[in-house]
């Protein structure tokens, strides 16, 4: 079953999205990590919001732990400086 993600970064930027996007998908922000379905960011009330659907709960966990964790730990020059508030959840419908 397909596990939506949805990050709220309160004060981020665009800048800041861009360059945390670069350091965490594959040809520096170009193209979706393995097991990731959909991507969509932009600005929202007071942030950036950035919304993932991946083939599985299970795809969530491994892009999480495996490179997205790791990276945000260190400092990602120009970055987002705190992390997200996150909402997730199990996609009943998922339509391209």
């Amino acid at each position: 079953m397909a596990y939506a993600i949805a990050h709220y970064f309160p004060g981020g930027t665009k800048e800041q999205y861009e360059a945390s996007i670069a350091a965490v998908h594959p040809a520096g922000g170009k193209s979706l990590p393995k097991g990731q379905i959909f991507h969509a960011a932009g600005p929202s009330a007071g942030g950036w919001s950035i919304v993932a659907v991946h083939e599985s709960k299970k795809s969530w966990e491994q892009f999480r732990d495996d490179i997205l964790m790791p990276q945000m730990k260190t400092v990602i020059k120009g970055g987002f400086t705190s992390p997200p508030q996150e909402t997730t959840f199990e996609v009943h419908n998922l339509q391209k």
